[in-house]
């Protein structure tokens, strides 16, 4: 067996810069912590050639003594920690005292310091791992570091790198998420002698916010903040009207510190269901700030991933905190004219600047993170979509019972339920005038402010959803036993998914058993669906579950399976309704939650203001 020998120091940087350095803006994020670190209040970076040729950071932060420069190019050596117990006290953006250590080790690096109390600075050269001796040399007060020629000596690496543009791509989202968090700083970014950012120290967030993503985001986001007894949460985060096809758009702070987590990244998603269409992902800029006892951030050497303490506490701090104030707010859809037309009155009170703080003060008191449901008053059921409707329906209670109780008895409850009652102010309105419909799909109804146009299907799909899903949270859905259960042959791998999912069905009222072979037997069904077959709701109920794969838990099956239910069980476009169906659906709407969008997150009205009007004919 061969024998087991220390490997060289230079190979030992090496590995560790693979770890560390995955590219130069790898580099340009370690060199960006540092100068946080050192209190910087003006930092500048320029690359030349994507930063294959060069990377500089220079800063005005507090250097370093000439006596210190070898041991910050060695590695593990910082001072940033003394014993294992600070690793569970970390203020700083840097910790580890590998990252220069591990630049020198692939590239040829000069680190050039000085303090201000010192009137001359000193440098140190380290090429391929090859420390230099240090030199008295002219500079201003900070620290200038020069990374010439990245991965000279490891050509494997460097030859996996992509184009330019690809590699200051990354730079400059590097770039972006050290400027986004400290916005007292004043940092520029220099590419090939082009100045890409120039971006002034500011007291105000959403002021370099504005100045990566434009003046009309900035229009449409809203303020939110709340505070538990160890967790502050504040930031801005979009409207529903706002969306990206992917996550980069959201942008999460702790302690002052970039992170990316999948439990905060889906509890914004949670928060957003049903405002968003499929596949598309809210906008969110989010700060958190906690005691650093409470969260590891030593889990990964990029120091992007965290680990907390309490994860589902954070989570239903998260979900609550915006629905909350999606509740509070009007997200109802309005007519977007163009941007030199647009009345100032059209944009919400919330999208205003004057109204978004900078650093939102918190209240005195701790805020409350229950779940957003709140009690509904039914108003009859669903129609069948080959029936006319009838809006609404009420049913005799001697005919019910209530469903049984699932094995997840609370698949939407994120923790004990305060639940509000009566309407909510952005729902309650009432026209000066009877609703009409239009084109068998739209109903028109006059507001003191304008119009209001309704999608009827998408409006009662919502309305639906809403009362269902408060009667599974209530686990008091009501359901009739039919007096000759339905028999519904299916195929032994359809059979095979609705017995695996029997569990998940019973909470809507649907009690399920075989009855040999590959049949099943429906012995219960929901009052609120009597007006459907049981057979096409349960082989429809079937597509979702094979689409999911069988592998989301209880609370989004169930949830996934009301948004077929209401959707299959509500009034269709084409579909004729009297007067009195349109008043009762209108008037059904203050009744719910998220009234502006259906449960697949499309609009379900929109509002034309008096404003809009009267640009439109010329008036103004």
């Amino acid at each position: 067996m061969s024998r087991i020998y220390p490997l060289p120091v230079t190979l030992v940087n090496q590995i560790a810069a693979g770890e560390v350095i995955e590219r130069p803006a790898s580099v340009v994020k370690e060199l960006l912590e540092n100068s946080i670190d050192a209190k910087a209040t003006q930092i500048s970076v320029k690359i030349v050639d994507g930063g294959r040729q060069l990377i500089r950071v220079s800063d005005n932060g507090s250097g370093i003594s000439p006596e210190d420069l070898i041991l910050a190019v060695t590695s593990h050596a910082t001072s940033k920690l003394r014993n294992a117990e600070d690793l569970f006290q970390i203020h700083t953006m840097g910790f580890r005292g590998e990252a220069l250590a591990s630049i020198g080790a692939i590239s040829q690096l000069r680190l050039r310091s000085r303090q201000e109390s010192f009137d001359a600075g000193a440098e140190i050269d380290v090429h391929g791992g090859e420390v230099r001796p240090v030199q008295a040399c002219g500079t201003s007060p900070g620290t200038i570091v020069e990374v010439n020629n990245l991965f000279f000596n490891t050509p494997a690496r460097r030859k996996f790198l992509r184009t330019t543009q690809t590699e200051m791509n990354h730079i400059t989202e590097s770039f972006l998420r050290i400027a986004l968090a400290n916005p007292h700083v004043h940092l520029t970014l220099e590419h090939n002698n082009r100045v890409v950012h120039d971006l002034p120290n500011t007291d105000h967030w959403l002021e370099r916010l504005e100045l990566f993503f434009g003046r009309e985001l900035i229009d449409h986001l809203m303020p939110i903040e709340s505070k538990d007894e160890t967790t502050r949460l504040w930031g801005y985060v979009a409207d529903p009207s706002q969306s990206r096809p992917n996550t980069r758009w959201q942008h999460l702070f702790l302690n002052g510190r970039f992170i990316k987590d999948r439990s905060l990244s889906h509890a914004l998603n949670e928060a957003y269901r049903g405002l968003l269409m499929t596949g598309r992902f809210p906008i969110a800029f989010l700060q958190m700030e906690m005691s650093p006892e409470l969260v590891d951030v030593n889990v990964h050497p990029t120091k992007l991933e965290v680990r907390f303490q309490e994860s589902s506490r954070i989570y239903n701090q998260v979900v609550s905190t915006l629905r909350h104030h999606f509740l509070d707010n009007d997200l109802t859809a309005t007519l977007e004219t163009e941007k030199d037309q647009r009345p100032t009155s059209a944009v919400p009170p919330y999208r205003k600047k004057e109204s978004l703080p900078s650093r939102p003060a918190l209240p005195a008191t701790s805020g409350s993170h229950e779940p957003f449901s709140k009690q509904y008053t039914s108003h009859g059921g669903p129609t069948d979509p080959n029936q006319k409707a009838t809006l609404p329906t009420e049913h005799p209670s001697s005919e019910t019972t209530t469903a049984p109780q699932s094995s997840d008895s609370d698949p939407f409850r994120i923790d004990a339920s305060e639940r509000a009652s009566g309407p909510h102010p952005q729902n309650a309105f009432t026209p000066k005038h009877k609703a009409i419909q239009l084109h068998n799909a739209y109903l028109v109804a006059e507001t003191p402010d304008g119009m209001t146009v309704f999608d009827q299907h998408a409006l009662h799909e919502r309305i639906l959803y809403e009362e269902l899903r408060e009667r599974v949270l209530q686990e008091s859905m009501e359901t009739q036993r039919l007096l000759i259960p339905e028999v519904i042959d299916l195929t032994p791998s359809e059979a095979s998914i609705v017995l695996e999912n029997k569990d998940s069905l019973a909470p809507l009222g649907i009690e399920i058993e075989p009855f040999g072979g590959s049949s099943v037997l429906v012995k219960t069904f929901p009052t609120m669906l009597e007006n459907l077959s049981p057979q096409l709701l349960l082989r429809d109920l079937i597509d979702q579950l094979e689409q999911k794969n069988r592998a989301l838990e209880s609370r989004d099956l169930i949830d996934s399976l009301l948004h077929s239910i209401s959707c299959k069980a509500a009034i269709k476009a084409g579909q004729h309704l009297s007067e009195e169906e349109v008043d009762a659906l209108i008037n059904r709407r203050h009744l719910v939650d998220d009234a502006h969008h259906c449960p697949h997150g499309r609009p379900t009205s929109l509002v034309f203001t008096k404003d809009h009007l009267e640009k439109q004919f010329k008036r103004t």
